[in-house]
């Protein structure tokens, strides 16, 4: 964890604003919310990628990077992108093999594979330095505040997304702040990896239920924030949710217009900001 946290301290990040869509704010919730859940890349972290980036192209000064950090890869950069995705797709055809119907990978596991070690840190330095280059991240403008906003409220908080081991330890060192001080504690963050389901998997989201469930929360009471229609919005409607879609940033805006799921399909909220959503909040009862 030091060696992360020292890398992410050396990391050279460099701030992205959100391109702007031409999506309209609207929409209207059917029940007050006393719990927020958010996805994470596309809607709390501006993401070049658009999504965590697992299936990003490697981009050529990805070695050099390497190198200035320290970090000895003994791959060939060439082939570094191609045996990292081919890898992927073997163990998603595996899980499938299993019943898994949306798989997802330890990324960290998948690097310790190509890198022919048991070292699970430098595995995981490595796949930390991937993921930076591969798909630069930075806050999105607003999201602190409306969690601060959230918390003042007495709204419980919570994280329903793809992602992998270092996507809280990212938000965290951008961010300035550990997820438990923001309200977010640990029951709340459903995370792809730890379950080896990914969005739109109901996994993930029959998880969050659970959690909310334990708190005495149904889930039309908690509304889930998300940048994609299929993944975020079908999902979430699918396992009781309210929905807002954040449309603020053409790189992550996901509609699938073409899949039928989501052709009807309408999120209770459009929002192209974060701070829009504050018109929601309402404070904890009693």
């Amino acid at each position: 964890m030091d060696a992360l946290k020292s890398l992410l301290h050396r990391w050279p990040f460099t701030p992205l604003a959100p391109l702007p869509t031409n999506a309209v704010a609207t929409g209207k919730l059917k029940n007050p919310v006393t719990a927020i859940l958010f996805d994470v890349y596309g809607t709390l972290l501006v993401s070049a990628a658009g999504d965590i980036g697992t299936a990003a192209p490697t981009p050529p000064a990805w070695p050099a990077v390497c190198r200035s950090l320290g970090l000895d890869l003994p791959l060939a950069p060439a082939v570094v992108g191609e045996r990292l995705q081919r890898r992927i797709g073997e163990v998603h055809r595996q899980q499938r093999d299993r019943g898994i119907d949306v798989p997802e990978v330890a990324i960290d596991e998948i690097w310790m594979d190509l890198l022919a070690t048991a070292e699970r840190e430098t595995a995981r330095c490595i796949a930390l330095a991937y993921e930076l280059t591969v798909n630069p991240v930075w806050p999105m403008p607003g999201g602190i505040a409306l969690l601060e906003t959230c918390r003042r409220c007495g709204l419980t908080l919570g994280i329903v997304s793809n992602a992998q081991f270092y996507t809280p330890l990212v938000l965290e060192h951008l961010w300035g702040r550990d997820l438990k001080s923001l309200g977010i504690v640990p029951e709340m963050q459903i995370y792809s990896y730890r379950l080896g389901h990914a969005k739109p998997s109901p996994v993930l989201f029959a998880a969050a239920c659970r959690s909310l469930g334990a708190l005495g929360i149904l889930p039309r009471e908690a509304l889930y924030v998300g940048n994609d229609m299929r993944n975020d919005v079908w999902a979430a409607q699918q396992a009781g949710l309210q929905t807002a879609l954040f449309a603020g940033d053409a790189r992550s805006l996901r509609l699938h217009s073409e899949d039928p799921r989501c052709r009807k399909l309408k999120p209770d909220l459009v929002v192209t900001d974060l701070g829009q959503l504050s018109a929601v909040l309402a404070p904890a009862p009693g």
